[in-house]
């Protein structure tokens, strides 16, 4: 009995024990739910702010651009006659059949505006057939709705006029022409002036444009510009080339494209780059000779200079209009109007890279005020199709013919298996800025040189310049490409299988 009462004893022991550890679960069970309720709490309040502080930062850099446009607008005004401000503007046209006078009138205007920049091509694709019926039933009778469709023209941003216009046939919409022709340049005045810039520390390059330079004042009757640096190597080596002129004060370069017809370089494609840099506007023709390594941009050769010059300045000559990139940097730091950096032109490309930090490049991505992406990696490249053979190339990017309009989006090694470069739309205004919680600071580089750090909130603005780089064609644009890459970087070459071997039968 005493056994029994024992265990009956310890029976009720372990009860009591048990529905205390019970009862502490459920206290425990109650503080976990209330830590786990007060973390939801946190990160939805977190969420909140985050998105809060999202909209104000957007809202924040809308007001920033549309200072940034306005500010450009005011540019313009004052830079630009009241006719040239109307040939930045080209309008949509309705298809409704009540406004077809209105229609032609504007056609019209848009072509009187596209015909004086002389750079801008515009093709028409319009119903082959407007007077044509269509008979619906035996009493209605309908006509077919004639329409236009162009492409924006965009012509505040960066105005280059492009309208591709297409046509429908019993409903089959067609391209009437395309706006890729060949484009060819006729002298309407015999050229009177030329620039003549080189490549620095070379002796080869030294005594072929003292050779250019005299063969051009004396044969050719021409008045010639060099660099300060040049005029004076020219003169330590005669004092026959006196009459070399030159500039004293970088302010001279505005005004140099209303002096010179026509730009002649010695070297490689970093001196067209060194040359497409002294012109922010308007860029006369550029002739460009190989003196360097590879030459994408420089399809003559020094050897033949004299019948080349003499063509071109007889002319009519193919040309291949380089399109360039203008950016814009917007720092953190602007409260009211925007401290702005720039215009900066560029004809290869614009790199944003983290420079010597070590930490991950955190890059965030605007097309058109549209979210693009986030660049994580060690950086961005925004490339014009002339750059697309350059570092965009070697960073993974595709070649594209340098007249297709377009704007390249190559990252730099990024850190995602799934991140292909982008080409845009030439129309577009890119936006790529250093986020609030970034690491490291940006570096961003305007081909290749005027390196310029970015802070956290900084911005580099993008979009397509309005005043391309006419070069000069030895064949034509599509050759000279082909060219380029075939004898540059030897693409697609390879040992041609052997005729000798297994047939099909």
């Amino acid at each position: 009995m005493r056994k029994v009462g024992g265990r009956t004893r310890g029976t009720k022991l372990e009860r009591e024990r048990a529905t205390e550890r019970k009862g502490e679960i459920l206290v425990l069970g109650n503080d976990v739910q209330q830590d786990v309720k007060r973390a939801i709490e946190k990160a939805l309040r977190k969420v909140a702010e985050e998105k809060a502080a999202a909209r104000e930062e957007a809202a924040e850099w809308k007001r920033k651009y549309e200072l940034e446009r306005a500010r450009n607008s005011e540019l313009i005004m004052k830079g630009l006659s009241s006719d040239s401000l109307h040939n930045s503007k080209c309008e949509w046209l309705t298809k409704s059949r009540d406004q077809t006078e209105r229609q032609n009138s504007d056609n019209d205007q848009t072509e009187r505006c596209c015909g004086k920049h002389g750079i801008c091509t515009h093709q028409f694709l319009r119903d082959e057939s407007p007077e044509s019926d269509c008979k619906v039933g035996s009493n209605k009778v309908t006509r077919k709705a004639s329409f236009k469709l162009a492409w924006g023209c965009n012509g505040d941003r960066n105005g280059q006029h492009r309208h591709d216009i297409v046509s429908f046939d019993k409903g089959d919409i067609t391209t009437a022409e395309r706006s890729s022709k060949q484009i060819a340049l006729k002298w309407e005045s015999q050229p009177q002036t030329v620039v003549l810039l080189t490549k620095p520390n070379s002796v080869t390059v030294r005594i072929k444009c003292a050779e250019m330079v005299r063969w051009l004042k004396d044969i050719k009757r021409l008045d010639v510009i060099v660099e300060p640096r040049v005029r004076k190597e020219l003169l330590e080596d005669s004092a026959f080339f006196d009459f070399v002129q030159t500039w004293e004060h970088d302010d001279e370069l505005s005004d140099l494209h209303k002096k010179v017809d026509l730009v002649v370089t010695l070297g490689g494609d970093g001196t067209v780059l060194w040359a497409s840099s002294l012109f922010n506007g308007p860029v006369p023709p550029l002739v460009s000779f190989s003196l360097g390594s590879l030459g994408f941009m420089t399809p003559f050769q020094i050897e033949d200079y004299k019948n080349s010059l003499d063509s071109i300045l007889k002319g009519p000559i193919s040309i291949t209009l380089r399109h360039r990139l203008q950016c814009h940097v917007i720092r953190e730091s602007a409260k009211t109007d925007p401290e702005t950096e720039g215009p900066i032109l560029v004809l290869n490309e614009v790199t944003i890279d983290r420079g010597i930090s070590s930490f991950l490049t955190n890059l965030e991505c605007y097309c058109d005020d549209s979210f693009v992406t986030s660049v994580q990696g060690d950086g961005l490249i925004l490339s014009t199709t002339s750059g697309s053979t350059a570092y965009s190339l070697a960073a993974g990017g595709s070649m594209v013919h340098p007249q297709v309009p377009g704007i390249l989006f190559t990252p730099i090694c990024p850190h995602s298996l799934s991140f292909r470069p982008l080409i845009l739309p030439e129309c577009v205004t890119v936006r790529v800025q250093v986020p609030y919680n970034s690491r490291g600071s940006a570096w961003a580089s305007f081909d290749g040189k005027d390196r310029r750090q970015l802070g956290a909130g900084d911005a580099l603005i993008c979009s397509m310049a309005q005043w391309p780089v006419p070069t000069a064609c030895q064949v034509d644009s599509t050759h000279d490409f082909l060219h380029s890459i075939h004898e540059g970087l030897h693409w697609n070459l390879r040992k041609s299988q052997s005729f000798d071997g297994p047939r099909d039968s």
